[in-house]
């Protein structure tokens, strides 16, 4: 017995040993391209060229600094930040609201309702552009951050009821009858009881929504004209076209892109872990 038992823990321990070591392998494939990145941005152009491939000798920042000025970033960064932020919270305050009744309640057409939001998970918004345009066209919307923010927003707004509306489904009726009892309206019981325990959920909706948002090149491509209100992914092909030879600047740009979506995934990756994994153990 005891034979069999250490054979077994051996097999085990192997097999961690393997998969720990695929994991750091895959995680180092992904990481050098970026620490490359990091690297070369903090390195003058001219040495990139001698040495691709080496740390910085006397870090400098200058290349942050023309790419946010001379280059714009300031001003698409600024669009980029408002419009999928204005996005992302309107979408999840709708789907928040729609989601705990069509979770939390029976009613006649509930189904169909459901069925409705989730049929906006299998229709390609990008098929609808042209009447979608002629929409915003009609609207003045055109050439307006407002209108991209709307389309955003209803883009969101399935995926978002589609989990949210499970989440919501999964909590104790007990909950909202004991907050009743207390003379809890309904209106407290979802913002001060029931939001509060789905918050594994609303982190997994908002950056599901805020990464494809942040990087986003067709909607702001055909929606806005103006340079003053492009965002970072239209605004690149622009910052390609006319630093390609500067390639300390070309890195710093790509650094200043990918920032947001690092840092967010940094702050909410143990509420997503959370919401993804929610449910299993039941």
């Amino acid at each position: 017995m005891s034979r069999h038992t250490s054979s077994s823990s051996r097999r085990f321990s192997l097999a961690d040993i393997g998969i720990n070591v695929l994991l750091w392998g895959y995680a180092a494939i992904v990481l050098i391209p970026l620490l490359l990145v990091v690297s070369n941005s903090l390195r003058p152009t001219r040495e990139i060229f001698k040495h691709p491939v080496a740390l910085p000798t006397h870090p400098s920042f200058d290349s942050f600094i023309e790419a946010w000025e001379k280059a714009n970033f300031n001003v698409y960064f600024v669009n980029s930040l408002m419009i999928t932020v204005a996005a992302v919270v309107l979408a999840t305050a709708v789907a928040a609201l729609a989601g705990y009744m069509l979770g939390r309640y029976k009613f006649r057409g509930s189904i169909l309702l459901s069925a409705y939001f989730l049929a906006g998970l299998m229709l390609p918004f990008r098929l609808a552009i042209v009447p979608l345009f002629l929409l915003l066209n009609d609207m003045g919307l055109i050439d307006n951050r407002m209108g991209l923010i709307l389309v955003y927003a209803a883009t969101g707004i399935p995926f978002s009821i589609f989990i949210l509306s499970s989440f919501f489904r999964q909590l104790p009726q007990e909950l909202s009858e004991a907050a009743r009892i207390d003379g809890a309206n309904e209106f407290t019981i979802f913002g001060r009881i029931m939001l509060p325990l789905v918050r594994p959920a609303l982190a997994t909706v908002i950056v599901f929504q805020f990464v494809p948002l942040w990087n986003d090149f067709f909607f702001p491509l055909v929606l806005l004209r103006s340079t003053d209100k492009w965002t970072l992914p239209v605004g690149m092909t622009r910052f390609f076209g006319e630093f390609q030879a500067d390639w300390s600047t070309l890195f710093a740009g790509l650094i200043i892109t990918t920032l947001p979506l690092v840092i967010i995934f940094l702050l909410a990756t143990k509420q997503i872990i959370a919401g993804l994994t929610a449910g299993i153990g039941k």
